[in-house]
């Protein structure tokens, strides 16, 4: 499940579409909005001395032998292209996991 946090800053005016947003990613990752999981934060201040972003992506994902170094690149670069649409400016950094150290324990369905 790639997990995409999603930071801002508070007093940032610009519109952060999540629905939209999210179906953009499962298109450039081949995966479900079930299974892919958008959460935005709004933060007070974060240092900014070698970028100028409005958001700073931060994605977990699972490490697939598929998702090799190129084609996660690529990934990253649709992302930040993404939010280009959206007339934001990503700082995008993800991490692969093994799926055999990753646990999850959703709540009960209704």
């Amino acid at each position: 499940m790639p997990l995409v946090k999603i930071f801002a800053r508070v007093g940032m005016n610009k519109a952060i579409p999540l629905q939209s947003l999210q179906s953009q990613l499962c298109k450039i990752w081949s995966t479900k909005p079930e299974t892919t999981k958008l959460i935005l934060s709004r933060v007070e201040d974060w240092t900014s001395d070698s970028y100028d972003e409005d958001c700073y992506i931060d994605i977990r994902a699972y490490g697939k032998p598929e998702r090799t170094r190129e084609f996660v690149l690529d990934g990253m670069t649709q992302i930040q292209q993404a939010f280009a649409e959206h007339d934001l400016i990503a700082n995008v950094r993800l991490e692969t996991y093994d799926g055999e150290r990753f646990f999850h324990v959703p709540p009960k369905e209704k």
